[in-house]
């Protein structure tokens, strides 16, 4: 869970840049799949879902970054500051 609550904090914390942001949101990804792995572990259920959720966190993290490189061509870099969504 600390992992967890670090990732969200980052988050908070790194919202004007957004690959900082698309970093923490995997470390998220990344401790909710462990949390799961262990969880799963104890009650020893199959792990089918974990595939389904790592295949989710993979297709969330080519979308992150595929805005992230269209935004980088746009404007030319990746902070919010610069980006204006009302023009």
């Amino acid at each position: 869970m600390l992992m967890f609550f670090s990732g969200v904090m980052m988050f908070c914390f790194k919202r004007k840049h957004l690959l900082l942001m698309l970093l923490s949101l995997e470390y998220i990804v990344l401790s909710l799949y462990m949390n799961m792995f262990i969880y799963l572990s104890f009650i020893s259920s199959d792990f089918m879902f974990l595939m389904v959720f790592l295949s989710f966190s993979v297709c969330e993290g080519a979308l992150g970054l595929s805005i992230l490189v269209s935004m980088i061509r746009t404007h030319g870099n990746d902070y919010f500051q610069s980006f204006s969504i009302l023009w």
